[in-house]
């Protein structure tokens, strides 16, 4: 039996969107904090499953498919696969909810949502945990991004979906067992007439290509400089490709309560269920 509820419903623009609701299990549902969790690029709520889980214990958690992933609708609009129009989808899934005040819990892309609702409604926000992304993008990890997403050869079996799930991200994963691996792959692929299908569109890759588009915005330092007040936990794997360290440096020059927690023998980006994550997670929110 799911531990979540499923929440179906319709951004402003007729799209059928879908996110997970994982009740706090404390029993008080109507007034335990909420964490809205938003995943990366090809990613989808499944992502957030271990962690939901263990945070649910005192908090209400959602955790999201964007347009374009999971079992949200696909746009047939490509321009509308930006983070500008999921941000509104996510402001529109609160208001469904009755959400009011929320901690965000970004990885990557669900990183650089986060920063613009929090420029965008201040009041809203509680605090932010964002995992491996920062105002400004690390070149070489976008490039080695755009040279994989929408590009993946199919599959036949889970045996070649795990196969070639771990020739992209055995970079960031190097300590991943073979039961992480398929754990892994089960959450990026689904399965159709018994074949696994990557779980998104692959047309998500082409605003990206778009250099007229606000795909992959260009510079956030603007909006980060605007919520250097809200509490902030940054969580960045060792080998990131798209965090460097030199903005992480500039990010607590700009913020100097930024908390922030390193990961060993990860790249980008952490899953958020290694211990290191869990405590620096826990932690923070303790501290709220």
């Amino acid at each position: 039996m799911a531990d979540y509820q499923d929440v179906y419903y319709h951004s402003s623009d007729g799209l059928r969107l879908y996110a997970r609701d994982y009740p706090c299990r404390s029993g008080e549902q109507a007034s335990a904090p909420a964490i809205l969790c938003m995943h990366g690029l090809t990613r989808n709520s499944a992502d957030f499953a271990g962690l939901a889980r263990h945070l649910s214990a005192s908090y209400r958690v959602i955790a999201v498919d964007n347009r374009g992933r999971g079992l949200s609708g696909y746009d047939s609009n490509i321009a509308n696969y930006t983070p500008a129009t999921y941000v509104q989808d996510m402001f529109t899934l609160l208001g469904e909810l009755g959400i009011g005040q929320v901690i965000l819990c970004g990885t990557s892309m669900g990183g650089l949502m986060s920063f613009m609702m929090a420029a965008m409604q201040p009041e809203r926000v509680k605090a932010m945990i964002i995992n491996d992304i920062g105002p400004e993008l690390d070149p070489a990890g976008l490039a080695r991004i755009k040279g994989y997403v929408g590009k993946s050869r199919p599959v036949s079996n889970w045996t070649e979906a795990i196969a070639q799930a771990r020739e992209i991200n055995e970079i960031a994963f190097p300590d991943f067992t073979e039961q992480e691996w398929e754990e892994f792959t089960r959450g990026l692929y689904r399965e159709e007439n018994g074949v696994p299908v990557l779980a998104y569109d692959p047309a998500i890759s082409r605003p990206m290509n778009d250099d007229d588009s606000n795909a992959v915005p260009p510079d956030l330092w603007p909006l980060f400089e605007a919520i250097t007040d809200i509490p902030m936990l940054v969580i960045r794997g060792e080998s990131s490709d798209i965090l460097a360290p030199d903005c992480v440096a500039t990010m607590r020059e700009k913020k100097p309560d930024l908390a922030l927690a390193d990961i060993p023998r990860r790249g980008h980006a952490p899953t958020l269920n290694e211990p290191v994550s869990r405590l620096a997670i826990d932690q923070f929110l303790a501290a709220l």
